[in-house]
């Protein structure tokens, strides 16, 4: 399998990179096309793969390039579905798969491949998982859209070693044999719908991580979800639940503790992350673990000293009583709906950012604990206008660094400053992460003016 094929990969980033490095070494022939600059690149990746004998195409996609010649089609996850390389290829009856699915065909069969998927909590849970197996003293890889493309460690894999992998819904679109042992899906609302046009079409790709399973394998579902119950019904896996306000036949949380068919695991209490969100994500990532035969102490062990994702409400610092939170990746409404339900001291709420037409009034349920609307980015009139409608005092400024200047003139003890902008970074960053490591870094500053 892929071996003496000819294979466009569209995309370059880690995983284009991973994947053409992965198949050059099988004699292949490798085009890889990126229409970005070449000048953007790693230099290092660029003449390693060039010394592979990989044809590097940047700058531009030409019309003429793909042809019946090709035997598959590996696109980015990033890459729009609509691509005109993505419709060509399906017209002339090509592939189209990525990076991960071509991994996957690749993998051993004596290896245990866990995928986690969901709307939200999908880092938080993975990382939970593979830190608890790790813990354990297995031998364990983290893998997927967390960084690290699945074709990097190909190569390292021994019998008996885990995978686990999150898994995006980019990257679910383009796959078609993956079928992970064990699966998972942490919740189930709308997302990304400038990229799958309709929240029908999204659901339909979530659930692909479940459509090869059979009965021998475990699919392990969150069953306070209305849209994952309804939409999961005809799952052919052996299927388990979690729950975060329900005594179960499964994982669940009952009397401030953590609990597993019926055997307390842990208190509430000494799980160091807040939210009911992360309850969940804490109970599906144990859930998870054993299944594998993780014991309870290597559990307790990581949910004890987790302090959490970075950039998923990261907790900063505390300055003069006041909370600092990095929740940068809240880039839809969903996300800051979860931030916003985890706190119950007053929260001063840094909002907006990239102009997507989101719906800021999504909020209005969960608003409650905010006494001052900041209001960022292009988005930032919208902003100025929800807080007027819901009458909380609100302020705008165009960048983050005003903003955080400006919050230092009002902020009050036992305030919580939230970073959950419910918007996409891409007016002012070239990712998200670059947004939150502004406001850490101001946080910082802030940190050493005190101590000074």
């Amino acid at each position: 399998m892929f071996t003496n094929k000819k294979i466009l990969i569209l995309g370059m980033a880690r995983s284009g990179y991973e994947a053409a490095k992965v198949l050059a070494t099988r004699n292949n022939t490798v085009i890889l096309n990126d229409g970005g600059s070449k000048d953007k690149q790693n230099p290092d990746h660029i003449k390693e793969l060039e010394e592979l004998g990989v044809t590097l195409l940047f700058d531009e996609h030409p019309d003429d390039l793909l042809d019946t010649s090709f035997d598959y089609v590996i696109k980015n996850p990033g890459i729009a579905i609509d691509h005109k390389y993505v419709v060509k290829a399906r017209e002339l009856g090509i592939e189209v798969i990525n990076e991960a699915e071509m991994a996957y065909r690749l993998l051993p069969n004596d290896v245990t491949l866990i995928g986690i998927t969901g709307t939200n909590g999908k880092t938080t849970t993975t990382t939970l998982t593979y830190q608890m197996i790790k813990e354990s003293g297995k031998r364990v890889h983290l893998a997927g859209n967390i960084g690290y493309p699945l074709c990097s460690f190909l190569d390292k894999l021994q019998s008996g070693d885990i995978i686990v992998m999150e898994v995006s819904s980019q990257q679910l679109e383009n796959m078609i044999q993956f079928k992970p042992h064990i699966a998972l899906m942490t919740n189930l609302s709308e997302a990304h719908l400038e990229f799958f046009k309709t929240y029908d079409y999204y659901k339909q790709v979530k659930l692909k991580l479940f459509a090869k399973q059979d009965e021998n394998d475990i699919a392990i579902l969150n069953i306070n979800d209305p849209e994952i119950m309804a939409a999961a019904a005809d799952l052919k896996a052996n299927v388990k639940y979690f729950s975060s306000c329900q005594e179960i036949n499964g994982a669940y949380y009952l009397d401030n503790a953590l609990w597993y068919y019926g055997e307390k695991i842990m208190d509430r209490d000494q799980f160091l992350l807040v939210g009911n969100h992360n309850v969940e994500n804490a109970l599906g990532a144990m859930m998870i673990a054993k299944e594998v035969g993780v014991d309870n102490a290597s559990i307790v062990a990581v949910l004890s000293t987790f302090k959490g994702v970075e950039h998923r409400l990261e907790f900063v610092d505390t300055i003069d009583e006041v909370r600092y939170y990095n929740d940068t990746e809240a880039t839809n409404t969903r996300c800051t709906q979860i931030a916003l339900s985890s706190f119950s001291d007053p929260v001063i709420l840094l909002l907006g950012g990239y102009e997507r037409g989101q719906n800021f009034h999504d909020l209005d349920a969960y608003i409650s604990p905010v006494r001052t609307i900041i209001g960022i980015g292009a988005c930032r009139d919208r902003v100025q206008q929800y807080g007027d409608e819901m009458h909380i005092p609100t302020f705008t400024f165009e960048y983050l660094k005003d903003a955080m200047t400006y919050i230092q003139t009002i902020v009050q003890p036992k305030d919580v400053v939230l970073l959950s902008p419910a918007s996409a970074s891409w007016d002012q960053y070239k990712q998200c992460e670059d947004r939150g490591d502004e406001f850490k870094q101001f946080v910082q500053n802030l940190k050493e003016q005190e101590d000074a």
